[in-house]
């Protein structure tokens, strides 16, 4: 089969790896992909939320199977244009997207399924949202309603903090992301992510993980898009996961259904879990990144054909195959991070690394210039091990770490401590 990978992250570079290594890829074209992806596949350059675009280059290249990444494509309906030029595509229509495009949707469908969620409020200008958080009190969570990157919640310990949230998103902080904002009960707990596949009408679950939002060490500092992740999360336990699919996951896929708009591609349930009950954080309706790297390393070729099953409606045959193993992911990223930070700096040391089932260093913003790698991103580099136990995966990634010259980067050095703790 001729393969296109839609994307040019961490998250890109795990799935391409993954499905390289199934036996069905023939060949497998990534758009536009990085540094790192260009030294496993070919890359193209492909404007991904063009669809005429994208069509043009599946038909100019006899592409088999479509797998879209990111999320901003798939909101704008890339999906649903390759369905409708006759391309077999791992993704959800723009009309699913919505369950993370918009966080009001999103508890709009919570309401009228009953899925445990945090009490909120919906807002579309900055008195009532004011006048709201005023009314509750801090701490609280202000959310920009649309695609924010990965930035738009601002976890506000204080009701200054909440105002000044609320201020800055409806002053344009965000975009057009910001235009509308939910107002969220903060909730207690321990967060942990919960994949599941889903065909329209079978839902199958494919793997746990845990991540971690913020910069610093003993997650401290501001939220960014992910500082590293491991998989599985002890916390999701069998039982608590079942709570989450028969409590959450099913009666939002069930909805979505009744609503004329099945869900078909890889859900992300982020959960907040305390004494044994899961609530929903929050959708996103493609693989997780940083999460996706450890699950993919986990997953291995059998990840091509899970996504086949989905897009073609066969997942109620499917069965995932798990090794009782760990992964996980350390995020290397640029000084500054999630704030200014310069781009260019060259990065040492990566061809002297591991490359195999159990050390992999996927790019996530690099680019290759004169000969060298340098950084062209804010998070830049996921470096991800497998081991036996949590202990072993992460010593092996962070001896990876510790091998990489590039004194313009930053890590954190505790990845994995909820689990280890």
């Amino acid at each position: 089969m001729n393969i296109l990978i839609l994307g040019s992250g961490g998250r890109e570079h795990a799935l391409a790896w993954a499905t390289l290594q199934n036996p069905k890829c023939d060949k497998l074209i990534v758009a536009p992909g990085n540094a790192g992806i260009a030294m496993i596949a070919d890359c193209a350059s492909v404007d991904i939320m063009d669809s005429a675009e994208v069509v043009g280059f599946c038909e100019e290249n006899s592409i088999d199977f479509v797998i879209i990444g990111p999320e901003a494509p798939l909101a704008a309906g890339i999906a649903d244009d390759l369905t409708a030029a006759g391309f077999a595509v791992f993704g959800p229509s723009a009309a699913a997207a919505a369950l993370e495009a918009s966080k009001a949707f999103t508890k709009e469908i919570c309401d009228a399924c009953a899925a445990p969620t945090a009490a909120y409020g919906h807002f579309t200008d900055a008195a009532a949202a004011r006048d709201y958080v005023k009314a509750q009190g801090a701490p609280i969570v202000i959310k920009a309603d649309g695609l924010a990157a990965g930035k738009g919640v601002i976890i506000a310990m204080t009701d200054t903090e909440a105002l000044a949230a609320v201020d800055e998103m409806f002053d344009g902080a965000f975009g057009d992301a910001g235009t509308e904002v939910v107002i969220e009960e903060f909730m207690e707990g321990e967060e942990a992510s919960f994949f599941v596949l889903c065909d329209g009408e079978t839902v199958l679950p494919i793997g746990t993980a845990q991540d971690h939002k913020r910069v610093g060490d003993g997650d401290t500092g501001p939220n960014t898009g992910g500082m590293g992740a491991y998989s599985p999360a002890p916390v999701l336990t069998d039982a608590i996961a079942e709570r989450a699919l028969e409590e959450i996951i099913r009666p939002t896929m069930a909805e979505m259904a009744k609503r004329g708009m099945p869900y078909k591609g890889v859900l992300y349930a982020g959960l907040m879990i305390k004494d044994g009950q899961p609530r929903l954080v929050e959708y996103n309706v493609r693989f997780g990144d940083p999460e996706c790297q450890a699950l993919m390393m986990r997953l291995g070729a059998q990840a091509f054909d899970l996504m086949q099953a989905t897009a073609e409606g066969r997942l109620s045959q499917m069965v995932v195959n798990w090794a009782d193993d760990h992964a996980l992911s350390v995020v290397m990223a640029a000084r500054g991070y999630p704030g200014e930070y310069e781009k260019g700096s060259v990065i040492s040391g990566l061809e002297s690394l591991p490359e195999d089932s159990q050390n992999m260093v996927f790019h996530a913003g690099t680019a290759a210039k004169d000969g060298a790698i340098i950084a062209t991103g804010g998070r830049v580099l996921n470096i991800t091990a497998r081991g036996a136990t949590l202990v072993e995966a992460q010593k092996r990634a962070y001896e990876m770490v510790d091998q990489i010259d590039w004194p313009e980067g930053f890590c954190r050095r505790d990845i994995g401590w909820r689990a280890l703790g």
